[in-house]
């Protein structure tokens, strides 16, 4: 089942959003999917995401720490 997605407008410093953008072609991810998972990681090791919204999506690669 999809998740239901939420849109809303995000301002980013132009340099952030190049740094951003090159992380996500490096992970082969789009500028939007990258940020998703990095906000998604931050609030899952923060324990702020509860435990069903959690699990990760397939396409990501694995976390180093958590081997």
């Amino acid at each position: 089942m999809a998740r239901e997605k939420k849109a809303f407008p995000l301002r980013l410093d132009a340099e952030l959003h190049r740094a951003v953008e090159k992380w996500a072609e490096d992970e082969f991810r789009s500028v939007n999917g990258h940020i998703e998972y990095l906000l998604r990681e931050a609030l899952r090791r923060s324990g702020r995401l509860p435990s069903s919204a959690a699990s990760k999506p397939p396409s990501s690669p694995p976390d180093p720490s958590e081997e």
